[in-house]
C-alpha cells in the first residue's frame, strides 16, 4: 500500500495517521469535528494495571499503557514535546478494605509477570493518601501505582497530528462519505470500496483555506481506515455494513482548585469514577457511563449531580473548587467486550470500539492497524466482528 485515507480525528485516527506516515505511506486524515468526540472530552488516565478486566481486553489495555514510553520518544525525535503526558502515579482508593486488597494483589501479580512499568505498588495509610492528594477524605484505604500517568486527550491528539503532518500527512476538515455513487448494495458495495473512494463534504461555513474545502470532492487511496468512533456505523451504512457498537455518553466535570499547584497530584481511581489533576490547578472528575443517551451531547442535571456527588464523597476537599466546565464525550462502546479493529473488507480497515479506554489503547491499536495496512494483512488476534 502506498496511500491511505484515515477517517476520524480522535486519538485512534491521529495515531493511525502518524504511524502510516512514519512508514512512508501517503496519508490523508479527514476529520468531521463531531460535537461530542470522545477524545476531546477524555480525562486521559493511563493506569491499566489495577483494572479488574482480564483476558484479551486486559492484554490490549496493558499493551496500550506499555506503548506510551516508546511513542513519546518517537514524538520527541520529531520535535514534538508538548504532549501533556505526565507520570505522576495513580492511587486506587475505597472504603472497602477487601476490595483494595484484591486490587493490590492483582496489580502485584501483573508486575511479577513482567509489567515493570507498574513500579513499586504498595499500600498507603490514610494520611499518606491525603499527603499525595490533599482533598481526599479521611479513613480511606488505598495503594499507589507509581507508574500511572495521564494525558489531556486534546493535547495528545494534536501532538500526533502535528507529527503526522511533519511526516507529510494531510489533514482535511470535512465530512467523509463512503460508497457515494458506487451503485451497488450490501456485499457488492463493500467490495466496491476497494476502489478507495471517499467523498469529502465541506464543514459548514468552510472556505477553500486552512485544510478545508468549500465543495465536495472525491479522494482516492489504496486503503481506507475508519476510525470514526461512535459515528462508525453511520459512515459504513452506505456499504451495507454494520458493526456491533453504540454511543455511550460520558460527562466529565473540570474543577479549579484556586491557588493550589496540582501538577504533582496523582490520578485517583475509585471504582468506575476517577479524579485527574492537571498542571493548571485543574482537576477533572468523572465520569458518567450512559448507554441510552444516543448521540445527545448535552450536560444534564442528573449527570452533573452524579459526577459531583461521587467526587465529593471521596474528595470532600474539592467542595470549594470552582466549576470550570463539563465536557461530554460519546464513547464508541462495543456491544461485546473487545474493541473493533483490523481489516473489515478488502482494503477497508477499522479502529474503534474502545469504550472508556480509548486514550490508553488507541495509540497502540493505531500502530497495529497501520502495520496491517502497510503489509496488506489482518491484525494478529483482530477482534473485528467478534
Amino acid at each position: 500500500m502506498s496511500s491511505a485515507i484515515v477517517i476520524g480525528g480522535g486519538i485512534a485516527g491521529a495515531a493511525t495517521a502518524f504511524e502510516l506516515a512514519a512508514r512512508g505511506i501517503r496519508t490523508t486524515l479527514i476529520d468531521a469535528g463531531h460535537t461530542g468526540q470522545a477524545t476531546a472530552a477524555s480525562a486521559g488516565i493511563l493506569q491499566p494495571w489495577s483494572s479488574s478486566v482480564t483476558g484479551d481486553f486486559y492484554r490490549l489495555y496493558s499493551h496500550g499503557g506499555a506503548h506510551y514510553p516508546g511513542l513519546l520518544e518517537r514524538l520527541a525525535g520529531r520535535g514534538i514535546h508538548t504532549t501533556s503526558f505526565a507520570r505522576t502515579g495513580g492511587l486506587y482508593v475505597s472504603r472497602d478494605e477487601s476490595a483494595v486488597a484484591t486490587a493490590l494483589e492483582r496489580t502485584l501479580a501483573r508486575k511479577d509477570a513482567g509489567e515493570e512499568l507498574i513500579g513499586d505498588a504498595r499500600m498507603l495509610s490514610s494520611a499518606q493518601l491525603q499527603e499525595m492528594f490533599p482533598p481526599l477524605a479521611a479513613r480511606l484505604t488505598g495503594f499507589v501505582v507509581p507508574g500511572g500517568g495521564h494525558v489531556d486527550g486534546r493535547v495528545f491528539r494534536d501532538a500526533l497530528l502535528d507529527a503526522a503532518v511533519g511526516l507529510g500527512a494531510q489533514v482535511i476538515r470535512g465530512r467523509a462519505e463512503l460508497g457515494a455513487g458506487l451503485g451497488a448494495a450490501g456485499a457488492e458495495q463493500a467490495e466496491a470500496s476497494t476502489a478507495g473512494a471517499v467523498t469529502v463534504h465541506p464543514p459548514a461555513g468552510a472556505s477553500d483555506t486552512g485544510g478545508t474545502t468549500d465543495r465536495a470532492r472525491v479522494l482516492h487511496a489504496d486503503a481506507i481506515v475508519v476510525a470514526s468512533g461512535a459515528w462508525t456505523n453511520a459512515l459504513l451504512a452506505p456499504l451495507g455494513i454494520e458493526v456491533p457498537l453504540h454511543p455511550q455518553r460520558g460527562q466529565i466535570t473540570h474543577l479549579r482548585v484556586e491557588g493550589v499547584d496540582t501538577s504533582g497530584w496523582p490520578s485517583v481511581h475509585m471504582g468506575d469514577h476517577y479524579l485527574v489533576a492537571f498542571g493548571d490547578s485543574r482537576v477533572a472528575v468523572g465520569a458518567t457511563r450512559e448507554h441510552e443517551a444516543g448521540f445527545d451531547p448535552r450536560v444534564t442535571a442528573a449527570g452533573q449531580l452524579s459526577v459531583l456527588a461521587k467526587a465529593l464523597d471521596v474528595a470532600p476537599g474539592l467542595a470549594d473548587a470552582t466549576l470550570i466546565e463539563t465536557r461530554v464525550g460519546l464513547r464508541p462502546y462495543p456491544d461485546a467486550e473487545l474493541p473493533l479493529f483490523g481489516r473489515l473488507a478488502d482494503r477497508l480497515y477499522l479502529a474503534t470500539g474502545f469504550g472508556a479506554g480509548g486514550l490508553t489503547m488507541g495509540p497502540y491499536i493505531g500502530s497495529l492497524v497501520a502495520r496491517a495496512v502497510a503489509e496488506d494483512a489482518q491484525v494478529e488476534a483482530a477482534t473485528v466482528g467478534s
